[in-house]
């Protein structure tokens, strides 16, 4: 360590930094603070505390003045004047943490200044957790470090819960990216019974509970949980209570008694969360609310540490009926009311409101006048004091180095993280608050006025999309024998994939939803004059460059493609393809009829083809992991397989071919276990259940990097050829309709 971060007496210390560190207040419980019976909670309306109201738009007020700076400026200027912004790197450093980030020092602050593990769990050589609302694994990989190191003996099992970033009905941008932990630690994951990982159900509480059930005992139980705020920052405390309520009565219900509770929270000024403080009050020995000293001095980020759970079959009667508003019901009654509420609880609520209040406005008002000055002596000063945080943060709470084989992932294999096409894909906000408000009181027209297209309208096609995108066959390795047929909720829209670009498939949705009525709608796009579509004749030439003589061509749907392959005098068979589906629709490959039809005609062409051959197949993109899936056995049976964009002149109502080169048939087992799939989805369709199969291959299969790249190029070329068509359109659709004599032709001609 440099001789500016070497141990210090604690007298030494800067006094700032004493005071990053010590930003925590205890409840003093009271005898009285008691829950009120079933019969009374949640049957009042919201009713304000106006000193706590007048405390919160207070607080906004402060914020407000933050309205007007770019977002990339400001985030750079706070991560820089973070007198703890150098603790996250000197960790990973000296300590060999993994997953080692902002939440992972933030709950080694938090275990190692609170009593988290009962005496009885180590004791009894064996500690259980649940994680809630917990990706990327932070808080699970800071707990194995903290254990690890600190010698506490017996067996840890642990389950953690996030929205399942691989379900494609979840919002992408609701969303962690980073899956290097969840990817490979799969099985230790719970995603409820419908698979989106959504706790704000009461089908996930049940199917939780009985996950857990062979656990002797849960420990502790965590959640940090969030939605994104930016649109509303305001509001937050009241935009999250929902989550809140979820994740305090997932933990009340599973919970052993003597056990502990961690919980983010934000501000607590609004009766919603006051009451979840009181009932937290009520069921646990201790409360504290600390504000660790790596979470960003400015925010509202707060945690909640409950210790000495009083155990769920004092509160069962209260329970029943809090779970009973699991769903559309939360938050539309307070939990209790105001007359519920001990004077003595208040004050003590209030004085932790005030408490924090003081510290984050006098953080922000600190921000804004060294974002206007920030001098040599300011500069110094600060380097001093994060020089001092990392010593501090070291020497108490006692940070020791761990082996990597003792890391939760020794050898990461799988994981969209792994893939550099993927990092990063999310670009940080550069504009100010007050520019996204304006933006998103834009309509559809002004968007596109003010050129929401711009960034494809010159990204014409010259040529074969995907020319230099193939993939060797693996035919060795498939593991068949760990394939299961998971069944959820039948898909409505594909929010996300874990195969695409979360932005890109945004803006993709965002447009066919604007723009899916009249030539959009029936796919009537006119070409577009300065791209080069791709010809029957030029996909045969691709085709044959890696076809022996004599092997045999199976081409479903593109019939031009079999003719030209005729008229060369090649062995070719014909199969019909699926039925057309519209390109432009948000459900895209995730309709339960097109994915029958794909799966039927992949067999088909199975069975057919000989050893060697070469199989054509139309797609409309492999954004589901059901399609995607069925790629994966395409790679497993055949030694290369490419792909060709666009060929919706070649195979109507499609966006693409994968090309397969050199077919090696499948063992027989592997063929039932299709036939099988094709059985189960065939009784999907007909049935009045509203069920498909989503996953079949192991979602760690289909997220290894080659393979995994190769979806990417393929879904990319897709959507960015089909957002260029269709911005081309609507952008000379937007100039007809501005320009009068444009206008009036196109009247006269429609005439």
């Amino acid at each position: 360590m440099a001789s500016s971060e070497t141990t210090m007496s604690k007298a030494d210390f800067p006094p700032e930094i004493v005071h990053l560190f010590r930003k925590r207040f205890t409840y003093d419980k009271q005898a009285s603070w008691q829950l009120p019976g079933a019969f009374e909670i949640l049957t009042s309306e919201h009713k304000e505390f106006d000193h706590l109201l007048s405390q919160k738009e207070s607080l906004n007020g402060v914020k407000n003045l933050l309205s007007d700076k770019k977002l990339d400026d400001w985030h750079r200027h706070t991560s820089f004047t973070n007198k703890a912004g150098r603790i996250v790197p000197e960790v990973r450093r000296q300590a060999n943490a993994e997953l080692c980030t902002q939440a992972w020092c933030k709950f080694h602050e938090i275990v190692a200044t609170y009593p988290l593990i009962p005496d009885s769990a180590i004791w009894s050589y064996e500690i259980n957790t649940i994680h809630l609302c917990e990706a990327p694994g932070a808080f699970i990989s800071s707990l194995n470090h903290y254990l690890k190191t600190k010698g506490v003996r017996g067996d840890w099992n642990w389950v953690a819960n996030t929205l399942n970033p691989y379900h494609e009905a979840n919002d992408g941008l609701m969303m962690i990216a980073d899956d290097r932990l969840i990817a490979n630690t799969l099985p230790w994951w719970y995603f409820g019974p419908d698979n989106t990982g959504d706790i704000m159900t009461l089908k996930y509480l049940k199917g939780l509970q009985q996950f857990v059930a062979n656990m002797s005992a849960i420990h502790l139980v965590t959640a940090d949980g969030s939605f994104d705020c930016q649109g509303n920052p305001g509001e937050q405390e009241s935009l999250v209570y929902p989550l809140h309520y979820c994740e305090v009565v997932t933990c009340l219900t599973t919970l052993s008694f003597g056990g502990s509770f961690v919980l983010k929270m934000f501000t607590l000024f609004q009766h919603s969360s006051i009451n979840l403080m009181y009932l937290l009050n009520c069921c646990f020995q201790e409360v504290h609310v600390i504000k660790p000293g790596t979470s960003k001095a400015g925010n509202s980020e707060v945690y909640v540490v409950c210790l000495g759970y009083i155990g769920k079959e004092a509160i069962q009667d209260q329970l029943t009926k809090m779970t009973s508003h699991f769903g559309e019901e939360i938050g539309s009654k307070a939990l209790f009311s105001h007359t519920s509420l001990p004077d003595s609880f208040l004050e003590s609520h209030n004085k932790c409101c005030t408490f924090f209040y003081k510290y984050q406005t006098e953080t922000i008002h600190e921000n804004l006048q060294l974002f206007s000055h920030m001098g040599k002596e300011e500069k110094s000063h600060l380097d001093n004091l994060r020089a001092a945080a990392v010593s501090y943060y070291m020497e108490n709470f006692q940070v020791e180095r761990i082996l990597r084989k003792h890391w939760l992932v020794r050898n990461p294999r799988v994981g969209c993280n792994l893939n550099a096409r993927w990092m990063g894909t999310r670009n940080r906000r550069t504009d100010t608050f007050n520019e996204r408000k304006q933006l998103e009181a834009l309509t559809w027209d002004e968007k596109v006025a003010h050129g929401y297209f711009n960034a494809w309208l010159k990204d014409h096609i010259q040529g074969n999309l995907g020319q230099d995108s193939f993939l060797e066959g693996s035919t060795s390795d498939l593991s068949y024998e760990n394939w299961y047929f998971l069944q959820g909720q039948r898909l409505t829209r594909i929010h996300s994939s874990p195969f695409c670009d979360s932005e890109l498939l945004n803006a993709f949705n965002e447009t066919i939803e604007n723009c899916c009525s009249g030539e959009v709608g029936s796919f009537l796009l006119p070409d577009c004059p300065s791209c080069s579509l791709q010809a029957a004749d030029s996909l045969v030439s691709q085709l044959l460059e890696r076809v022996d003589n004599g092997h045999h061509i199976l081409v479903i749907g593109a019939s031009s493609v079999y003719d030209v392959l005729n008229r060369r005098q090649f062995i070719a068979g014909l199969l019909e393809s699926p039925t057309p589906c519209s390109p432009f629709s948000v459900l895209h490959d995730g309709d339960l009829v097109y994915q029958q039809q794909l799966l039927q005609h992949v067999l088909c062409a199975l069975n057919r083809l000989q050893s060697g051959g070469t199989l054509v197949l139309p797609v409309l993109c492999s954004l589901t992991r059901f399609t995607a899936g069925i790629v994966y056995v395409l790679h497993h049976c055949f030694k290369v397989i490419g792909f060709s964009c666009p060929t919706s002149n070649l195979t109507p109502g499609t966006n693409a071919v994968v090309l397969c080169w050199g077919y090696c048939p499948l063992p027989g087992p592997v063929l039932q276990e299709l036939q099988q799939l094709k059985q189960l989805v065939d009784q999907l369709v007909t049935s009045k259940e509203t069920k498909q199969v989503l996953e079949f291959v192991p979602m760690e299969e289909l997220l290894k990097g080659p393979f995994l790249e190769f979806l990417w190029d393929l879904n990319s070329a897709i959507i960015k050829h089909n957002l260029h068509m269709i911005g081309r359109h609507e952008t000379e659709k937007e100039s007809c309709n501005s320009d009068p004599v444009l206008k009036r032709t196109k009247v006269k001609h429609a005439s």
